[in-house]
């Protein structure tokens, strides 16, 4: 049985408050990789401020479906990810970008499969990855831009905010262990962090049966 209960009301996606320049970054990856994978239906979970919803519905033919647990987002469906509503294969691709995290781990397996059921060929999600990163940039005229960046591991033990149940990089939540999980169902095809976005670690998964 599901006992969790919603997190933040729709007031947390004001602008001032959600809409970083990184988050920018991050609506930028998604969309690239959702538009990327050419689908003709996909399931996001978590509508957030609906910017990527609203971009894909006026400037795609995607047909496009929101499920979230909080009922005051605007979201097509009000449901769990632990227990979609929908027939298996529903969709060519189901999303779910910074979402995971807002359940407790043991619940992450019951999570992904529930993606990978309602999907028929990707899964794509992203999580939030802890811990300092070292970058560089370099542009000269005439050469395309060099970048490099590296997460540094920074194991701290993760403390429950009232959002957040566990982050990727914190102790007992290894990055090998998220790859792990994915790669019992599918091949990950997309592993990466934003450049500009170092906290959402993201992950592109090809289904088995795809």
């Amino acid at each position: 049985m599901d006992t969790l209960s919603k997190q933040v009301d729709k007031s947390a996606y004001r602008f001032e408050k959600y809409a970083g320049e990184d988050r920018f970054v991050s609506y930028h990856a998604q969309l690239r990789e959702i538009i990327d994978l050419k689908p003709s239906s996909m399931l996001e979970v978590g509508v957030g401020d609906q910017l990527v919803a609203n971009y894909l519905k006026n400037n795609t033919d995607i047909a496009y479906t929101s499920v979230d647990f909080a009922d005051d987002v605007g979201a097509d469906v009000v449901a769990s990810v632990t227990a979609l509503p929908f027939e298996a294969d529903s969709f060519d691709i189901a999303c779910a970008f910074e979402v995971l995290e807002h359940l407790p781990f043991d619940q992450f397996d019951t999570a992904l499969g529930e993606l990978v059921r309602v999907a028929r060929r990707h899964v794509l999600i992203s999580v939030p990855h802890f811990g300092p990163m070292v970058s560089f940039s370099l542009k000269l005229p005439f050469l395309p831009q060099f970048r490099f960046a590296v997460k540094i591991p920074y194991p701290r033990p993760h403390a429950f905010n009232g959002q957040h149940y566990w982050e990727m990089g914190k102790r007992g939540y290894p990055v090998s262990l998220i790859r792990s999980k994915l790669s019992a169902q599918g091949k990950i095809i997309r592993d990466f962090v934003p450049f500009n976005s170092p906290y959402h670690h993201f992950f592109v998964l090809e289904l088995h049966d795809a």
